[in-house]
């Protein structure tokens, strides 16, 4: 089996036992939004159906280009594009859109600040593939990058919205997705984003978690876990990794004199990375922890299974916050 068969082959919804179709959020999104601007065209490096950009595909042909596996070129061409007033929108993996094309990005779309819209899925270790096709670095190398926006939404339900966000941003972007890969049990309920800022997910006096992406959802469910302990804690879904919402993690550090950090990522140069800076620069000295993949590589798997091995999951969420409240407490 080649490379492509098992990238096609992880695009299936293997995982979904129900046999009901997946939403494609995503794909639909960039559909509605393309109806509404004719400038937004579509590329991808030969993965249109992981991508959902086969519905683009169909909708409006004469908009969409397939560029072979030539990820880097893709880049380059999505420059040209927009330098003529259309604003593109190219497709592949997150560590494919990002390792392999860094200098394409800094000097055919950010450097010139174009409006270049560059759409990853398969963030950070979720994925059966493994190492080639993991991004856990990709938020450290993007957020370096001058002029660029960087997103990490928790689920399809913002999809739409961060769509719109990326359209409406007169720069580039690099947007991280991961389709689901079971139906929604309740169907997908659009929510909306605020450009530059967080989410408050849920409230609490004792800690607060600031998460970002998938480490979103294991967030709230370590919450349930504290609470059954007596420990309160609060998350914040924090979609924007550049610019991050300061004054809302200061704000948090201040009410609960905690945080700790949950990300689908290296604990270097991303979202922990961030809050740390964030919170030296205003001179805020509080217990913390950052819960990420530690300085290595991951097999391949199941999400569940490398969540749960790597310690990224809410056992290893919780488990982080008792630390920093005991902390706290002595």
């Amino acid at each position: 089996m080649t490379d492509h068969d098992l990238e096609e082959f992880e695009a299936a919804d293997f995982i979904n036992r129900t046999h009901k179709p997946v939403p494609r959020s995503y794909g639909d999104a960039l559909v509605a939004a393309a109806h509404e601007d004719p400038r937004i065209v579509c590329l991808t490096a030969d993965l249109a159906t992981p991508t959902e950009t086969d519905i683009f595909r169909d909708t409006f042909p004469e908009r969409y280009h397939n560029v072979g596996i030539a990820e880097a070129n893709m880049i380059g061409l999505a420059g040209g594009m927009a330098r003529t007033g259309e604003i593109p929108f190219v497709h592949t993996f997150c560590a494919f859109a990002t390792r392999r094309c860094f200098d394409q990005i800094t000097m055919q779309a950010a450097y010139p600040n174009l409006p270049v819209k560059i759409i990853g899925f398969l963030p950070g270790v979720a994925t059966l593939l493994g190492v080639s096709h993991q991004a856990i670095e990709d938020v450290a190398m993007m957020r370096t990058v001058p002029n660029m926006l960087v997103l990490d939404p928790s689920g399809p339900e913002y999809h739409a919205s961060a769509v719109d966000m990326a359209r409406a941003h007169d720069g580039p972007v690099y947007l991280r997705l991961k389709r689901p890969e079971t139906p929604p049990e309740h169907g997908i309920i659009p929510k909306s984003l605020t450009a530059g800022k967080g989410i408050v997910a849920h409230d609490g006096q004792d800690i607060t978690i600031v998460a970002a992406g998938l480490s979103v959802g294991h967030a709230l469910v370590a919450v349930g876990e504290l609470a059954r302990e007596g420990i309160a804690a609060g998350v914040i879904d924090m979609p924007f990794i550049k610019p991050i919402d300061a004054d809302l993690i200061c704000n948090a550090a201040g009410r609960t004199g905690a945080l700790v950090t949950a990300e689908n990522h290296s604990v270097i140069g991303g979202l922990g990375s961030a809050v740390a800076e964030i919170l030296a620069d205003a001179g805020i000295g509080l217990p913390f922890r950052r819960v990420g993949l530690a300085d290595r590589y991951a097999e391949g798997g199941s999400t569940a299974y490398l969540f749960r091995k790597y310690h990224l999951d809410s056992t290893a969420i919780a488990a982080a916050c008792r630390d920093v409240v005991a902390r706290k407490k002595g």
